[in-house]
């Protein structure tokens, strides 16, 4: 079901994440809407292949940047996102209640597309990075911790013909044991939305 192969992805240790409640110890496959991410789009939600909702996302277009604020499955605050206008690069930048940062998704240029994920891991209190490469245009990505780890796959797949010409497709995000659900959906949400700068 997409560019890279089925082989199950060793867990991850210590939990790598912002929220230890979104970590799970077993494989899990989120499925993710495109294009309904739009800063500029409607309300949406991420589930798993079982259709249980993970987080929910809110547009909020009042405000002077464009955003989403990101929920758990009842409706709970975790951060915003939000692009941020300024940057060299295409970068997105979440945010506590309070303001302060949690995590950075940028865009360097290369080759492939390929995204840098910076955040202050929850487990350990680690600087930690993740990077995306892969092909924007194709819709597959590998997200690997530290440049090595792979800990979660992004292929898409058109569901049907319907999806085709509305150009809606769907990912799907299968993400190793001891990753955090949640902040890989926000780096896809990234993923989607510079994808379609590009066009």
């Amino acid at each position: 079901m997409g560019l890279f192969n089925s082989e199950k992805m060793h867990p991850v240790q210590p939990a790598l994440g912002l929220n230890p409640a979104f970590v799970r110890n077993e494989e899990e496959t989120l499925v993710l809407r495109e294009r309904v991410f739009s800063f500029t789009g409607d309300d949406f939600s991420v589930q798993d292949t079982k259709g249980r909702r993970i987080i929910k996302a809110r547009a909020k277009l009042v405000s002077m940047h464009d955003s989403k604020e990101i929920l758990d499955a009842n409706g709970n605050f975790l951060f915003k996102l939000r692009s941020k206008k300024l940057a060299i690069h295409k970068t997105f930048v979440a945010e506590d209640k309070g303001g302060v940062e949690v995590f950075r998704v940028s865009k360097h240029i290369s080759l492939t597309s390929r995204l840098e994920v910076d955040f202050t891991n929850a487990s350990d209190g680690r600087k930690t990075s993740l990077t995306l490469t892969g092909n924007m245009f194709m819709g597959g990505a590998e997200i690997k911790w530290d440049g090595s780890q792979t800990v979660a796959k992004i292929s898409k797949h058109h569901v049907s013909m319907r999806e085709f010409v509305d150009d809606k497709q769907t990912y799907y995000v299968t993400v190793a044991p001891g990753v955090d659900l949640a902040l890989i959906a926000a780096v896809c949400i990234c993923f989607d939305e510079i994808k379609h700068d590009g066009e």
